[in-house]
């Protein structure tokens, strides 16, 4: 079963680009697929919607970014946890792991 964090983020967010120079890495550290959902890529959007709407059904509470970390993400997925905004490295990690202790 692949594990997966999805990162729902926007093109026009600062703190989701400054994310990007280091999140693909830890997820990979942490053994994790990683896949990149900009909200204005419609076709990427559209594969992985269930995904956030099984989170937040209205969008509401997210944050930019919003990372989920979930089972099978291509199939039927099974949502193991989530973290939301920005964070330093170091805390992001620990945020990831934290998610993956439980579910370990």
């Amino acid at each position: 079963m692949t594990k997966a964090v999805v990162k729902f983020s926007s093109e026009d967010c600062g703190v989701c680009h400054k994310m990007s120079f280091y999140d693909a890495k830890v997820a990979k550290e942490l053994d994790l697929e990683f896949i990149d959902v900009k909200m204005q890529d419609a076709s990427t959007y559209r594969k992985y919607r269930q995904i956030l709407m099984a989170q937040y059904p209205n969008k509401e509470e997210m944050g930019w970014p919003t990372y989920i970390v979930c089972n099978s993400p291509e199939a039927d997925f099974q949502i193991l946890g989530d973290v939301k905004g920005g964070h330093p490295k170091g805390e992001f990690r620990k945020r990831l792991q934290a998610i993956l202790d439980v579910v370990n």
